[in-house]
């Protein structure tokens, strides 16, 4: 799903292990509050039907289908193949595949399959994590978003997430505290390294990729830490509606499991002369 020198065997070999974490609550959360937000600040200037969206580390595909049924044409790209076969195949099953193409790569390689103000939507979810430059990705990403319009949907791993995680769900208290400056955590859905982020080093990262930040959301504020009396599958529709509310918040947002940020081309001259391009 993801593009990266340590996950790419991961997703290639074991794809099941992912589809069936996106089923799970957690992994339904994730998804579905991540794609509420790109829907809150999707460009509508020209009309949704003339879209143009890419999804990077497109995964099963279940975000591009989301976008293809409002009439946005997607292209998939993903380091995967596996998993890139696995979106193409959940497009062609929703009768979407006239509206969804799809790109074998590397996300720090746009330039070599796209043109420039190629996309009117970037979906960068749970990508950065993975690549080993994080700022390079974002710089090529800026390259293909058509204009100031166009919107950048990002989504990565909370440090503060992992310290709660440790705390709170473990009671593991050493580990809480080593993950307050902790570069890397543990990806336990394949037992590799995943990279942490904090809200000031993302917002550092997208300012320095000529990007102005339009919107913060925190996703899976709480759901992580519920008291295990809650079905996470019965009060689904309740927690969804919660963490919605929360992850709007500025106070909840910076403990979220995961922070999600949109943000669009900075105008000329709106940012200073070196983002006039």
């Amino acid at each position: 799903m993801k593009t990266g020198v340590t996950s790419e065997n991961r997703f290639e070999n074991d794809r099941s292990r992912y589809e069936a974490y996106l089923e799970t609550p957690e992994g339904r959360l994730r998804a579905d509050l991540s794609f509420e937000t790109v829907l809150e600040f999707l460009p509508t200037a020209a009309g949704v039907n003339s879209l143009q969206a890419i999804d990077l580390g497109c995964g099963t595909g279940a975000a591009a289908v989301r976008l293809a049924r409002l009439g946005v044409h997607v292209t998939l790209f993903d380091s995967s193949r596996a998993m890139l076969e696995l979106a193409q195949r959940a497009s062609a099953a929703a009768g979407l595949s006239d509206n969804i193409g799809a790109q074998y790569g590397d996300a720090a390689h746009l330039a070599d399959f796209f043109p420039a103000g190629s996309f009117d939507i970037v979906l960068c979810h749970n990508v950065l994590e993975y690549v080993d430059d994080p700022l390079g990705v974002l710089h090529g990403v800026v390259r293909l978003m058509r204009d100031s319009s166009a919107i950048l949907s990002v989504l990565v791993r909370n440090q503060a997430g992992d310290v709660l995680k440790a705390a709170v769900q473990r009671g593991d208290l050493d580990r809480a505290e080593q993950n307050l400056t902790a570069d890397w955590g543990e990806e336990s859905l394949y037992g590799g390294r995943v990279r942490l982020f904090t809200s000031e080093a993302l917002e550092a990262m997208l300012t320095d990729a000529c990007l102005t930040i339009h919107g913060r959301r925190g996703v899976r504020a709480i759901a992580d830490y519920l008291p295990l009396q809650i079905s996470r599958s019965k009060e689904y529709g309740r927690i969804f509606a919660l963490e919605r509310k929360l992850g709007a918040r500025r106070e909840f947002f910076g403990i979220a499991r995961y922070l999600q940020f949109v943000a669009c081309r900075q105008t000329p001259g709106s940012e200073g002369e070196e983002c006039a391009t």
